[in-house]
């Protein structure tokens, strides 16, 4: 028998908290929350993306630096008092935007993680865990 993840929050030290990506859904879903991926564009292109999901790169590729506009685009993203879920790869990039976008005042959440989960024995994504692997939407 599957046993189905807790859907709750985990309390975080530097912002709202930790969320499976299932509660995140919910929250979209419903319109409590507003899903940012903080994937480089070239992930979303070559590994897939949630629909509807606000696409706001933390690091761009190919160097990884910082991404200069990150601040004004989530502040634009997500409406004044309302809630963010942050997705990256594997739930770690995400705890930094998330961390960012509470010092910035947004009520944010990391989802853990992330889109592709850790890498198993063999370093490859995908299998271990993450959005995809529990059947959330995708393309």
């Amino acid at each position: 028998m599957t046993t189905q993840p807790t859907l709750q929050v985990t309390p975080a030290a530097a912002y709202a908290g930790d969320i499976p990506a299932p509660l995140a859904w919910q929250w979209v879903q419903s319109g409590q929350a507003v899903l940012v991926d903080v994937r480089t564009n070239a992930e979303r292109a070559w590994v897939g993306q949630v629909p509807g999901a606000v696409p706001i790169e933390w690091k761009q590729w190919p160097g990884m630096a910082s991404n200069p506009d990150f601040d004004e685009q989530l502040q634009a993203a997500v409406p004044e008092g309302g809630k963010v879920v942050l997705l990256c790869r594997s739930g770690v990039r995400s705890v930094a935007a998330a961390t960012r976008a509470a010092q910035l005042g947004i009520e944010a959440y990391n989802i853990l993680d992330g889109f592709e989960g850790d890498a198993d024995a063999n370093g490859h994504r995908g299998n271990l865990g993450g959005w995809r692997k529990q059947g959330l939407p995708w393309r």
